[in-house]
This record gives C-alpha cells, structure tokens and sequence, in this order.
C-alpha cells in the first residue's frame, strides 16, 4: 500500500498561525500536502514553486508533514460524515463542520480545478472555523464555474450547502 504525506497537527498550526515563518518554497509544499498526493506529484510541483529539492524531508524534520499509509488515509475518509450521510449540520460540531467542509473543499479544488486552484486552496487554508469556509462556497463555485461549467458549479454550491444544512 502506497504512503501518502499528510500534514501533522503542527503543520496545520503553521498553516494558520505562521510562526515559523518558512520560506514561500517551503510553504507552499506544505499548503499542497494534503493526504492525496503522493512523492511523484508533489515533486513534479517543487520546481514551478522554487521549492529546494529535499523540501519534504525537510517538512517532515519540522514535525509538519508525516507520512501515512494508503489504508489509514482510506480508512480515514469512510470514517468520516460524507453530504447526504443523514448527518445534519445542527447535530455536528463545530469541528466537525469544519472538518467536512474542508475535505470537500479542497478535494473539489484539487479534483476539478487543479493547480489552478491554488490561490483559493491558500484561502481555504487561512480558514479558522466552518462559517469562514462556508464564506467561500460562492468564490469556489465562482472557479468551477470557469474549470468546468456553471451547471457544474450551481449544482456542487447546492449539493454543499444541502450537506451543511
């Protein structure tokens, strides 16, 4: 089973807070990491962001990146509330929120707009809770509306609101 990397506990801090100030190669490796990318596809985007070469073992020294098998990533996402699960958004915390709107976001992101995406991926990941999430469903449907069509984008936007409602 392939391993994937995903961020630590500590690199989501980083992401927010910006303590260590690492240097824009570093950071935008981090911001990328996202538990679906192996080392092939994240390599082959180092060079467009002026990454150094050794920027995930570096990451990972930092305690902001680790890796994690196929299988617990797997397990990690039929674990978790999927939209039309039954789980209403009244039932859930607030992390929980949190957590599903973040997954969906980013994985459409990834999914249907590419690189394209990352300067929203940048918003997603300045986000502190759902309600600020869910202040860029229209920006995100704004891109797959350009990526894809606006057919696309009008039914992702009601599909994710009717998930969180």
């Amino acid at each position: 089973m392939q391993t994937m990397w995903c961020k630590t506990e500590a690199g989501r801090n980083e992401i927010q807070q910006r303590t260590r100030k690492l240097p824009a190669g570093l950071r935008s490796i981090l911001l990328l990491v996202d538990g679906q990318r192996n080392d092939e596809e994240l390599r082959a985007m180092m060079s467009g962001l002026h990454a150094p070469d050794d920027a995930l073992q570096q990451l990972a020294a930092d305690g902001l990146i680790e890796r994690r098998s196929g299988a617990a990533s797997l397990l990690a996402a039929v674990a978790a509330p999927k939209a039309g699960d039954g789980v209403q958004a009244t039932t859930m915390t607030s992390a929980e929120r949190y957590n599903l709107l973040y997954a969906r976001i980013t994985d459409d992101i990834r999914s249907h707009i590419g690189l394209k995406g990352y300067f929203l991926q940048l918003k997603v990941e300045r986000c502190a809770d759902a309600d600020e999430l869910a202040a860029l469903l229209p920006d995100v449907a704004t891109a797959l509306t350009k990526a894809r069509d606006h057919t696309f984008a009008t039914r992702w936007l009601e599909d994710v609101r009717a998930s969180m409602a």
